[in-house]
Parts: structure tokens; C-alpha cells; sequence
């Protein structure tokens, strides 16, 4: 069964809207877009985490799936992403469309989760999520990703949509590989590593202090 990546940019707060300029994604009234061209620096190797898509089949949200039909089509032939994600097989998962124009682009139907995992057991390269945010989150849920890049930039945000929100599935990750950028991003994959180990340090009894905190809690007066 081929694998299911998902490579994304991420604030130091987690938040993955618009990276790459200030009229990728302002909904919500999001005024920071553009937030990743600062750090960009030549020791970035966009092609290691699959953020070209290259030698894999891309899996992409409705809304990165615009932004990326509106740009790459448009950019020199020899820009080396480009012409991979314009020749590349590209799979979008959206409600709403009901036509792709990009070439080489599949519109899933049905319910994304269970088409995705037939995807996977398809033979072929692997699938590649690059943003898409929404889809990510749906996708993680299922525990159907497989391995994650993150490169965590040094800028915190304050608001925007974030990576993994309120409805994210507790899940253990597992470090196999990171390094630093030049310019201080940390580039990092990830792979699920099964349930959340709960433990508590090892302590005396609890003091009267502490029971009397803990009561609180349980009274709701904290």
C-alpha cells in the first residue's frame, strides 16, 4: 500500500494560512499572508518533503487546488516545480466543483475518506497533500496519514487556520528526521507513533495546598 504525506508550512503557533503572499488566502480578515518569503533560504530542499510533488501523485484540497491552478500553469516551463506539479497526477477532493481545468486533475467523489484509502491501495507512487488544510484535518482524523513534514517557521501569528484544530485526533508522533535552515526554519517529518502515553512524575503526597487546588478544580472555582 502506497503511502499518504502531508507537507505543510506552520507558524510557531500553528498557523498554515496563506505562507506564500497576501492574496493566497485573507479570509477571516487574515493580514499576514506572505508570512514564509522572509526565511527562504537555499539550504530549504523543497523536493525531500514532496513540496514539488515530484515522483508523486498530488492530493489536494478545493481551495489549494485553486490557489495552485491559478499560479503553477502560468510559471516558466523550466521552473523545476512547476513542471512537476503541472505534469504531475493531481486528485482533488471538493463539494462544490464540478469541473477541473488543470491538467492531469481528478475530481474525487464521494466520501473523501474511504476514497483516499482506495487510492492507497492503488499501485502507484505516493500521494502527496501539500497545504490544504481542511483536508488534512478530516484526514488525520480517519489516522489515515502517514507521514508529516513540517517546516515550522520562527514568526508567531496570533490568528489564522490553523493546522490541527479543536477537532483533532490525540495521536503519539514519532521524530525520524529534522534539520535547521539558515535562516532558523525547522524542517521536520513526523510519523504516527499509536495512542498518547499519559504518565505523572513520581511525588511526595500531595499537600493541603494541593488538595485544596484540586477541589477547586473539581468544583468548577478554579
Amino acid at each position: 500500500m502506497r503511502k499518504l504525506i502531508a507537507s505543510t508550512f506552520v507558524s510557531l503557533d500553528g498557523i498554515m494560512q496563506a505562507p506564500g503572499g497576501p492574496e493566497e488566502d485573507p479570509t477571516g480578515g487574515f493580514t499576514h499572508g506572505g508570512w514564509m518569503f522572509n526565511y527562504a533560504d537555499e539550504s530549504m530542499d523543497f523536493a525531500a518533503s514532496g513540496f514539488d510533488g515530484k515522483d508523486r501523485e498530488l492530493v489536494l484540497g478545493r481551495r489549494t487546488y485553486q490557489i495552485f491552478e491559478a499560479y503553477w500553469p502560468y510559471q516558466s516551463t523550466d521552473h523545476p516545480v512547476a513542471k512537476s506539479l503541472n505534469a504531475g497526477k493531481k486528485y482533488v477532493a471538493s463539494r462544490t466543483l464540478t469541473e477541473l481545468h488543470w491538467n492531469n486533475s481528478t475530481l474525487l467523489h464521494g466520501d473523501v475518506v474511504s476514497t483516499i484509502i482506495a487510492l492507497k491501495a492503488q499501485p502507484g507512487p505516493d500521494l502527496q497533500l501539500i497545504g490544504s488544510g481542511n483536508l488534512i484535518q478530516t484526514l488525520q482524523t480517519a489516522s489515515i496519514i502517514d507521514e508529516y513534514n513540517l517546516w515550522t517557521f520562527p514568526v508567531v501569528l496570533g490568528q489564522g487556520k490553523r493546522l490541527f484544530s479543536q477537532t483533532a485526533k490525540p495521536v503519539a508522533l514519532r521524530l525520524v528526521r529534522s534539520e535547521v535552515s539558515a535562516s532558523g526554519v525547522v524542517m521536520s517529518t513526523y510519523v504516527p507513533d499509536g495512542d498518547i502515553q499519559l504518565g505523572s512524575f513520581p511525588s511526595a503526597e500531595p499537600s493541603e495546598k494541593e488538595l485544596a487546588r484540586r477541589k477547586m478544580m473539581a468544583n468548577e472555582e478554579w
